[in-house]
């Protein structure tokens, strides 16, 4: 098989996103575009992939790594410029380049190998990516002959009234035969009104010598979308967010409203999982059978167990047990980890704490770095008090424990196994186990104090 090799232009800055991020570093779905690409493009093993960069080149090199090599255009003169910068590592070597634009991040794998598969069997010198489009307003046209071949691609403003009237538009994605590219860039002319040179003018070069010239359509116009401002970015979300959403649906998750849930593109979800509307999974968050996510829940990089119930609430970085319940109106912060059968109730606050299995903080308490055992009861109110101005401290409860409600306990202490704290008290030392700790005042009643401090407001 021939070698494949893949050029990314990426050196635009954007203007149109009127934004100080470089346009490619946006992100879809959690991921930036340039991302998208690089890696639907790794999918089908090119031998070679070069990126070309201009504003932003260290930004983009932090997010696709080693997956590509980085090309710096310092003057951004067009597109046919953007891919002469790849001369010095492409141009004597024989086989088929790709070209693709860095902010087009719906095109698939699949697309990729197709068009790889189309151009080499049509023994083309060059062909052209095209889709059909509902509303080809400001495309370039692809006209075609009788014979259906490619005759020529017309811009908008260059077309006449019959050829605006063809739905086929060129996508700005190309294959080429490598060696054909790069000589026929020597060639380009930046004599137009903007004073760049364009990678089509390639295709009228080939043209003009006889060479064949091919195109490929996509069946999904929507794929090829190029992202140049906000609102095109929110469309490709929305159909990011579609296909992610029906992998998972077709896997077996009960999405109750798709277009209200929002999953990454790294969770990984288990069939019979039901997600209510308002959800937001995000990051390297797995979620196992039977589990029940929302509705409005946010969850980050945390592992869900089997039957976990989590409502109205936010987990991140964390890993959450089996059949545990959370919620609502909870907030699992990093580095907590909730056994199985446990309890996080109405307005919890845990934070880089242990709650063994079957323990239970129901309602209205922080838990903050502490380590909690198993068959632990927290009563309502309850706040382990970790900090002193400088330094975080740890609580200990061990097992079978008993805390009573509005109780602070203050760090660095720990309570026995088998312990009750009377509710309200503060405790400021250990609690043996096995103990009963009461930390507060004997309750004084002044019999008929009120009326006194009553007539002292009047005079």
């Amino acid at each position: 098989m021939a070698k494949r090799y893949a050029v990314i232009l990426a050196a635009g800055q954007g203007t149109r996103m009127k934004s100080k991020l470089y346009k490619v570093l946006h992100p879809v779905a959690g991921r930036p575009m340039v991302q998208h690409v690089t890696g639907q493009l790794s999918a089908v093993s090119p031998d070679e992939m070069v990126t070309i960069v201009g504003h932003g080149a260290d930004k983009v090199a932090e997010y696709i790594g080693n997956e590509s090599r980085l090309v710096l255009q310092e003057e951004q003169l067009g597109t046919g410029h953007a891919v002469l910068q790849a001369e010095d590592l492409l141009k004597d070597k024989d086989g088929t380049t790709i070209v693709v634009c860095g902010d087009t991040p719906l095109i698939t794998s699949e697309t990729y190998q197709t068009l790889f598969e189309h151009h080499e069997q049509e023994g083309a010198k060059a062909t052209i990516l095209t889709a059909k489009a509902l509303n080809p307003a400001g495309y370039g046209r692809v006209i075609r002959n009788e014979q259906k071949e490619v005759e020529r691609i017309v811009e908008q403003k260059d077309a006449s009234d019959s050829e605006r009237l063809v739905d086929e538009i060129n996508t700005g994605t190309y294959c080429f035969d490598n060696r054909t590219l790069f000589e026929a860039l020597q060639h380009i002319s930046n004599d137009n009104a903007q004073g760049e040179y364009y990678l089509p003018d390639v295709i009228e070069i080939l043209q003009s010598r006889g060479e064949k010239v091919s195109a490929f359509q996509t069946l999904d116009f929507e794929e090829t979308m190029g992202i140049n401002d906000r609102k095109a970015l929110a469309r490709a979300e929305k159909v990011m967010q579609r296909r992610i959403n029906e992998n998972h649906m077709q896997n077996g998750v009960t999405l109750i409203d798709p277009d209200n849930t929002y999953i990454g593109l790294e969770a990984v979800i288990d069939s019979d999982v039901l997600i209510h509307p308002g959800s937001i999974i995000t990051g390297k968050t797995t979620i196992k059978t039977d589990a029940e996510i929302g509705p409005y829940t946010e969850i980050d990089n945390c592992s869900v167990g089997q039957s976990t119930v989590i409502r109205h609430s936010v987990a991140k970085d964390s890993r959450i047990g089996d059949r545990v319940q959370v919620g609502p109106y909870a907030h699992i912060r990093p580095e907590t980890s909730v056994g199985s059968e446990a309890r996080i109730g109405n307005f919890v606050e845990v934070k880089k704490s242990s709650l063994g299995d079957n323990s239970k903080v129901s309602h209205l308490s922080y838990i903050g770095d502490a380590e909690v055992g198993s068959n632990v009861n927290v009563g309502c109110g309850t706040i382990t008090v970790n900090y002193d101005g400088n330094n975080k401290y740890l609580t200990t409860i061990e097992d079978d424990s008993f805390i009573g409600c509005n109780s602070n306990l203050i760090a660095p202490v720990t309570v026995g196994e088998g312990s009750y704290v009377a509710a309200g008290s503060t405790i400021t030392n250990d609690v043996p186990g096995d103990s009963l700790s009461i930390a507060r005042a004997r309750q004084t009643n002044k019999e008929g104090y009120a009326s006194r401090i009553k007539n002292q407001k009047k005079d």
